[in-house]
């Protein structure tokens, strides 16, 4: 039988890779399982749209404007509380339909389905809301803390993305209509999980506050996210998924917390991982360089100009010099690196990759990645670095592309073994017994006795604050 799968239209290739001395989860119900084992079961074959057959056709097709499952969400902006990155970003967190929804209308900015309060209470404001979302009332916001101990997920979009990409909502779905057993309280989403989504600065309609946007290793707004949570839920088992660019953020900053680190496991999504590796790729061939980089860098382009009068009040930063970038790195070139010191694109990229993170990372891991990614390379994938933590594993399809894996009917396969793993690691595994019996993994030093003052240290970046530990 599986032969006969084997030549089905559109079916890819699932390849596993991961430690050869595995994670052993111990279970609410008792028997421990080896963490790659659960990863294999939780993933169901991948069967993709046949017209598709290629990763440049799977990514194009995201250009093709799906609705997708409709997610409402309510906003909260939020001040930077570390005074190195100091500014606002907003919050968007997953609510249940408003009971006024005239589902027949088109969803759009102000539209029926985003009724609500349509003003910042916090007085930053916006430049345009996205469909379903307003803002919470000072009061709803601060009756949101409580006992409760239904699961949470924190998102990390991609790059100039944000709460309302369609790839996102295909997770957040399945995750808040499942039925909650009986005698629970709703919550927000009146789902089984609570879910919300860290919009990068500047990003999904939020206005900056300061000069600076984001960057690829900007882990300090998550941080203050997840510790809120920590603080507002005590109860609630935290997990975080990351998409793209959100996936490198998001491994970085597990990666940065280590043993420490408040989340109880995580899924990557399509990371890029070396970034530098995955900009040359781009930079390789015309479609590389005249469709994705130039499509990419037009995003980032018109983030700058929604944002061009906090922008230039960086006085390194050439408006003109801006206006003549066409591609990603050349943007980076002339916005990241005015913003945040690096000499060169490739110095940024090299230091905010999440490649050597991976060796950091003390908490279950899931990534997923597609062979034929066009953007996020396989070339890039950290394969070597991930069979050294048995706390990682990532599951490479043969086809899919970037953040596509479009089934036929329109379905997206990723949110398949996402939400499957999501719902193994919060029914199933016993994560209090798992931290206190977690064991870092064993250095690899040299071999034969030989004895050197060197020492390897995945988390040291070359750009760091003086006297911090990033």
């Amino acid at each position: 039988m599986s032969s006969l799968l084997t030549y089905y239209p559109g079916a890819c290739t699932t390849k596993f890779t991961h430690s050869l001395d595995p994670l052993v989860l111990t279970t609410k119900s008792g028997p421990a399982r080896a963490f790659p084992e659960l990863c294999k079961d939780i993933t169901p074959p991948c069967n993709l749209n046949p017209f598709l057959f290629n990763g440049h056709l799977q990514t194009a097709w995201t250009a093709v404007k799906f609705d997708g499952p409709p997610v409402h969400y309510k906003r909260r902006t939020f001040s930077a509380e570390d005074p190195n990155f100091k500014g606002h970003f907003t919050v968007d967190l997953v609510v249940a339909p408003p009971a006024s929804l005239q589902a027949r209308k088109q969803a759009e900015d102000g539209g029926p389905e985003a009724s609500g309060l349509r003003e910042d209470p916090v007085g930053v404001g916006h430049t345009k809301l996205p469909p379903r979302t307003t803002y919470f009332t000072d009061n709803e916001f601060e009756a949101l803390p409580s006992e409760d101990t239904k699961p949470l997920l924190i998102t990390l979009h991609g790059l100039s993305g944000g709460s309302y990409e369609v790839y996102l909502r295909h997770v957040l779905a399945p995750l808040i209509s499942q039925t909650l057993p009986e005698g629970s309280i709703p919550g927000l989403s009146g789902g089984e999980w609570e879910c919300l989504v860290v919009n990068s600065r500047g990003c999904a309609g939020s206005k900056i506050t300061t000069s600076a946007l984001y960057n690829a290793r900007a882990t300090w707004d998550v941080r203050q996210v997840v510790k809120w949570c920590r603080k507002t839920w005590p109860k609630r088992a935290l997990f975080g998924v990351g998409y793209s660019l959100g996936a490198n953020i998001l491994t970085n900053y597990i990666a940065e917390e280590g043993s420490s680190c408040l989340l109880s496991a995580a899924l990557i999504v399509s990371n890029p991982w070396k970034l530098e590796v995955s900009s040359i790729s781009l930079q390789r061939t015309w479609v590389g360089r005249e469709i994705y980089s130039k499509t990419m860098g037009r995003s980032m382009l018109a983030l700058f100009s929604t944002h061009r009068a906090q922008i230039l009040q960086n006085t390194s930063i050439s408006e003109s010099r801006i206006q003549k970038a066409k591609f990603l790195h050349e943007f980076d070139r002339e916005v990241q690196c005015a913003t945040w010191g690096y000499p060169t694109e490739g110095a940024y990229y090299r230091d905010a990759s999440s490649a050597d993170s991976v060796l950091a990372i003390r908490i279950p891991v899931l990534a997923l990645h597609a062979e034929d990614d066009p953007i996020a390379c396989d070339e890039a994938v950290p394969y070597e670095e991930i069979r050294q933590n048995p706390y990682t594993v990532i599951c490479a399809t043969g086809g899919g592309g970037h953040l596509s894996w479009f089934e036929f009917g329109g379905g997206r396969w990723h949110a398949k073994p996402a939400v499957a793993f999501l719902n193994a690691m919060a029914r199933e595994v016993d994560f209090e017994k798992l931290r206190s019996e977690a064991v870092a993994p064993e250095a690899k030093g040299p071999r034969g006795g030989h004895k050197t003052p060197f020492v390897f240290e995945p988390m040291r970046r070359k750009m760091h604050v003086p006297g911090s530990d990033q």
